[in-house]
């Protein structure tokens, strides 16, 4: 089985340290091997042993990053999420808010790593995570802490006069277009891409979340 692989964001003027970088690749390691295993067997059929073996690690690699297995899955989750909003943030200031968050969630669900395999990968753990409340967590915690960096993203989009609740608003309801287009695509068999497909439903879900929102008219 090929290692599923996150949406990868761009580098940017804090770019990490050397260490820093081997510690997130060990941390993707470990994600893409728990992504595999819990594909083949479920959570219940895999332990954070089987993980770490997987991912070519010692157990106790494993625990310094991770809590438990369902925590292993966090790193994948939260790429897709670190990559639109980079793609947000490429939006210059001043332009219709509403055109730059479709235009960043049609390219974040639409690009070439999205379409081959990270959302499927999403896909496989959204199942996973119906029956397995530990993983269903991670899940939620990743969307909120998503949620939480993409305020300045939008408040530097809405300028200076934006009110700060009108900018927590669209940035909740942006995040949870997403996130439940996600969720209902999820269910479905249906393909990554064209009708029915994530992008479709995020476009809908945030023009009905966010039309009647200050910012958006």
């Amino acid at each position: 089985m090929r290692s599923p692989r996150p949406y990868s964001p761009q580098a940017g003027p804090g770019a990490q340290s050397l260490n820093e970088r081997r510690k997130a690749a060990t941390q993707l390691d470990i994600a893409r091997a728990a992504c595999e295993l819990f594909a083949e067997h479920g959570p219940d059929g895999t332990t954070a042993e089987d993980i770490a073996h997987r991912a070519g690690v010692a157990l106790r690699t494993f625990y310094r990053y991770f809590r438990n297995k369902q925590e292993a899955v966090a790193p994948l989750l939260a790429g897709g999420g670190d990559a639109w909003r980079a793609l947000l943030a490429e939006e210059d200031p001043g332009t219709p808010l509403t055109e730059a968050l479709e235009r960043a969630v049609t390219r974040s669900l639409t690009g070439p790593q999205a379409l081959e395999e990270g959302l499927e990968v999403t896909r496989g753990l959204l199942r996973a995570a119906a029956n397995d409340e530990a993983l269903r967590a991670v899940w939620y915690r990743v969307n909120q802490e998503s949620e939480e960096r993409l305020v300045p993203v939008v408040a530097r989009l809405a300028g200076p006069d934006a009110e700060p609740l009108a900018v927590r608003l669209l940035a909740a309801a942006a995040t949870d277009a997403i996130r439940i287009a996600l969720e209902l695509w999820s269910t479905t068999d249906a393909s990554p891409a064209g009708p029915g497909s994530p992008a479709e439903l995020a476009i809908r879900c945030l023009r009905d979340l966010t039309g009647a929102m200050p910012l958006t008219r």
